[in-house]
């Protein structure tokens, strides 16, 4: 009897990544890829279509994070196990992330064994963390505070205007991308800011980058 395959979805903005990942994985007689993105804004719809039963994440995506995907799928599909796949090792973001419903986080650094056994144990209903991860995950613990725990205060749409204002986009240009008003942007900018205890464009920059919700390599 051949076995039932798990689904998985990957999310990867890295090309190259990506599609190396579907390759191995596809070649596995335990799963199937139904479904692969590399921009944030096309995976949420993807991964609601496909409701897969393995999610693959990059934590770092243009359109969308990693983490505001989770933060929209993950209630919607309660079956689905995550493992976090990425270059950032960042005690504030790996931290959210979980909290939003991941199962595992694998650096990108790691060798392919340590890829497949952190989806192997993920997959069947553990938590796998690779070992500069759990290294982290030991701050984590002894700090459960910091500057990131206010982004909790924050709604959906003030976290995705966060990350907008973060990249350079001006009040025009975000309110273009989300199909709302410049006044609209505006006020939730003006909630955000009062929110975070910050003050302008440069101070909203910095946060982002200290809680891993954008690279410096980002910006213009």
């Amino acid at each position: 009897m051949q076995p039932i395959k798990k689904r998985i979805v990957i999310i990867e903005d890295q090309t190259a990544i990506r599609e190396m990942l579907a390759l191995i994985l596809g070649g596995d007689a335990n799963y199937q890829i139904v479904g692969e993105a590399g921009d944030g804004q096309v995976a949420c719809d993807l991964i609601l279509e496909k409701q897969p039963d393995l999610l693959i994440l990059d934590a770092k995506l243009p359109g969308l994070s990693g983490l505001e995907i989770l933060r929209r799928v993950a209630s919607k599909l309660p079956r689905m196990r995550t493992m976090v796949f990425s270059a950032h090792e960042n005690a504030a973001l790996i931290r959210d992330m979980l909290e939003a419903g991941a199962h595992g986080f694998v650096e990108k650094t790691a060798g392919l064994i340590e890829v497949t056994k952190g989806l192997q144990t993920v997959s069947e209903g553990g938590n796998y963390f690779g070992p500069s991860i759990s290294r982290i995950l030991q701050t984590v613990v002894a700090n459960p505070t910091s500057a990131n725990s206010a982004m909790g205060s924050l709604t959906k749409r003030e976290r995705e205007i966060l990350q907008l204002i973060a990249e350079g986009l001006s009040t025009k240009e975000i309110a273009n991308k989300l199909s709302l008003s410049a006044k609209t942007i505006d006020n939730h900018r003006t909630n955000l800011m009062g929110k975070l205890d910050l003050h302008n464009v440069a101070s909203i920059t910095r946060y982002a980058i200290e809680i891993g919700l954008i690279e410096a390599e980002q910006l213009p």
